[in-house]
Parts: C-alpha cells; structure tokens; sequence
C-alpha cells in the first residue's frame, strides 16, 4: 500500500518490515497489523471469497494493483508471495485449526478415521508455513491458532513450532491471549507463537493488554489455568492488565448504535443486499464505537452495509421470548409451549398423529435438546460476546441479538470481531459469517503487532 508521508516517516523512523500473511482468512491478522503501521507486502488464501475480501481492504480500495494469491500452500514458494529481494520482512499467518478445535474434531470424526486425528492432514500444515516463512528469509514469524493446539493426541503444536524455529536460528515464545483484553468485545482465547530471528533480538516483550477484565476472581481463575504451562519451555504467561485500563468492551458497546433491523417477530423480514448502506440509530456512544465508525480526525461515517440477517421463520418467536444469556435448553422449552398453546388453539391432540407432527414441526426445532446446549445462545448486553465461529455460515442460532428476535447481522458479527465499518465484505452473507467467524480479530492482532516491533532491533 502507498503510505501518506507521515507514515513513511513513521515507517523509516522505526524500520518497520513488511508483512507476507498466510493462511490470511478475509485478512483479519493483517489488517490488524496494517492498524499498527505495517505495509502488507502479499498474502495467500486457498478460499476464493476471502482471498477477494483480503484483496479488496488491504489492497484494492487503497488504490494499489496487487492481490493476494489464491493458492494452496503445498503449491507455492517463497518466490511466488515476494519477488526481488524485499527486506526488512516478517511472516504472519494462522494455519487450519480445525483439527485441533473440539468443534472441528466432532464433525471431522464423523466423515471417517481417514479424516480424523493425525490422518488430518490439515494438521500439519503449519510445517508448511513454518517452510515458507524460512524461505523468505523471515525477519519474524507469527502464528496463530487455537488454545487446543496445545494438546493435540499429546503433541503441542505451538511448542514443537518453537522448537523448529530455534534449530533455525530464532527465538521463539508461545503465549495465549484472549481478545477481550485488547479491546475487542468478544472472549476468544488464541495461541500466538512470536519468533523473531536470534541476531535482530530477544524477545522481551509481550502483547500488552488494553482492557481489563471486571471480574478479578476470573482473571484469577485464568492464571491459575495457564500455570499447567509454566514448566514448558517456551511458553509465557499472558500479561494481565491492570486497574487503570478500561473494562472489557461489552456487547451492547459494540452493537447499540448499529441499524434496528427486526422489532419483533411480528416484523416484516426483509433480505438486505451485502452493499446496501442505512443509516445507524445514533450517534457513536463510547469510544468502541467511534473507533469502528471514524473516518479521520472525529468524522464519523453515517451509513453502514452488511446489514442482512438470516430468514428463522419458525425462531423468531423463540428468540423473542428467550432471555439474555439464554442457551437452547431454554429455548426449547419455549418451543415446547409455544406448541402446546398451538395444539389448544387449532384444537389438534396426539391421537391425530399427521396433524400433530406437522404442527410440532412448524414450532420446535429438530436438535436433541440434551446435547445442544450450546449452539444457541442470546447475547448478554453487559458482557462480551462468546467466542464467534465459522459455523456462522451455515446459520447463526450461535448468537442471537441481545435485543431484537433475530440471529446477528454480518456487520454485528464484524463489530464483535472488532472489523471496522469501513472493512467491506463484497461476498455473499454465508461466506462473510464464515469469513467472520474464521478471522483473528484486528484489535487483539494490532496488540501482537506491537509487541513484535518492540521487540525488533534492526
């Protein structure tokens, strides 16, 4: 990207390297170190829609004539992503986690043992970009994934990434942050492995957290969480904040200023194209929100897009009735009663047995209210948001808004990923939850951003 001439200065001043991301998702990683003043020289992306949504925010719509590369890994090298010799340069990227994660781990099972476990080859692909990142002779590299890569069928990936990249010549630290610490309103727990090359610097510095969490019992219970780690070698305990920085960013901080889309179940649903921009409810309320909606100096855009929701027809009854924080073994007891009172007035009993099952259809859903518990949730205005995740493309039961009886919208799920308003997802609405829900979010990625330019001594 072309910089202004203050962030040249910027630029030469602290001799910051550019960024090569891989595995870039929709370029949440990146972009959040675009945030603190890196240049992202080139990406790779095998998903066509996010390749084209990394493009578009970190290249197109800055005016610059390059593209990330839609590729698979196994295929490319260093040559491909960097032409020339381009330097000061530092990797980022987070390779598939969902081998590692619990979610992914249930459905994978289910396609059969060759997909399942160290037959994932999914799982090892982090050696494909430890490859590339030495390849391109890597200032830095960076690496995210999920808390649960640390104990895959005994292994943990992170330490054995540490391990790679001492034998060539790095230092190297795994830690685990949690984004609601760094302003995003979301609790998300990752895994970051920062190495930076053994004759630039020692890694002295961690990703300094710039909210604090309100309740110090939890924090508490945190510690004493990451402590089991304490004996491995490269691992660093997180830096807790302290008292005099904000409180985690809540869920109504992040979505009250947002356009009111759906009243009541009784609203008309109506399917908004990605691109079409209405006008939000107010004005910024606190400081989140002026952070996603800034332009430049206090401007503050008035129109937003990305505000579709998925059609519930047969929920949005449910939602409405759900209170905040609820999960799905309350909502089926909604369910349960909202058919019970059906039954009464349209007078079907059991005896009429295809008149009931198709009543019962129409107002309870179909999942096993015994092990669902989980798949459904509605927001708790006053806390962040659970963790999103990439089955928000499929549907969003997930994460229901806090107020209106409807799953979030896409540009609610980029809020709580910390996605500015100006980040445009030019895709269809499945493939931007999916998009969302697979991305590191920007604010937590600008917290390692930072750290690693701290900790460069070139």
């Amino acid at each position: 990207m072309r910089l202004t001439q203050a962030a040249a200065k910027t630029k030469q001043q602290f001799n910051i390297p550019d960024v090569v991301d891989l595995f870039s998702g929709c370029g949440g990683l990146s972009y959040g170190f675009h945030l603190a003043g890196f240049e992202v020289a080139s990406g790779l992306e095998i998903d066509e829609h996010a390749c084209n949504t990394a493009s578009y925010n970190l290249h197109w719509k800055l005016g610059h004539d390059k593209e990330h590369l839609c590729e698979d890994i196994r295929n490319i090298n260093a040559s491909d992503l960097i032409s020339g010799n381009k330097r000061p340069l530092i990797t980022i990227g987070g390779p598939p986690c969902q081998a590692y994660s619990r979610i992914g781990k249930s459905k994978i099972k289910s396609l059969g043992e060759h997909r399942f476990g160290l037959n994932d080859q999914r799982a090892f692909l982090y050696q494909e970009f430890i490859r590339v990142g030495l390849e391109l002779e890597s200032d830095a590299i960076i690496m995210e994934n999920v808390p649960e890569a640390v104990n895959f069928f005994g292994r943990n990936i992170p330490q054995m990434v540490c391990n790679i990249l001492e034998r060539n010549g790095y230092n190297a630290i795994w830690t685990i942050l949690n984004s609601a610490d760094f302003g995003v309103p979301q609790t998300r727990e990752r895994v970051f492995v920062i190495a930076i090359k053994k004759e630039i610097g020692k890694i002295y510095f961690l990703p300094e957290p710039t909210h604090q969490n309100p309740l110090e019992k939890l924090n508490e219970k945190i510690q004493s969480k990451y402590n089991k780690f304490s004996t491995v070698d490269n691992f660093r305990m997180p830096i807790i904040a302290d008292n005099t920085t904000p409180k985690w960013v809540t869920s109504h901080d992040a979505l009250s200023d947002l356009p009111a889309l759906f009243p009541s179940s009784a609203s008309k649903y109506k399917l908004h194209k990605m691109n079409t921009k209405m006008p939000y409810q107010t004005p910024p309320l606190n400081a989140y929100q002026k952070k996603m909606r800034s332009i430049y100096e206090n401007k503050y855009s008035n129109l937003v897009d990305a505000n579709c929701f998925r059609k519930t027809g047969r929920d949005f009854r449910i939602f409405e009735r759900m209170k905040q924080g609820d999960d799905y073994r309350d909502a089926f007891e909604i369910a349960i009663k909202l058919f019970e009172d059906a039954c009464k007035y349209y007078n079907v009993s059991k005896a009429e047995k295809e008149a009931y099952a198709r009543l019962k259809k129409e107002y309870v859903p179909p999942y096993d209210n015994t092990k669902f518990h989980s798949k459904w949730k509605k927001l708790q205005p006053d806390k962040p948001s659970h963790t999103l995740v990439a089955h928000l493309g499929t549907d969003t039961y997930s994460h229901i808004h806090p107020y209106e009886p409807r799953g979030i919208s896409v540009r609610e799920a980029a809020r709580l990923q910390s996605f500015p308003d100006s980040f445009i997802f030019n895709v269809p609405m499945g493939s931007a939850f999916k998009q969302i829900g697979n991305a590191v979010p920007p604010l937590l990625a600008m917290g390692v951003a930072k750290a690693v330019l701290k900790n460069i001594n070139l």
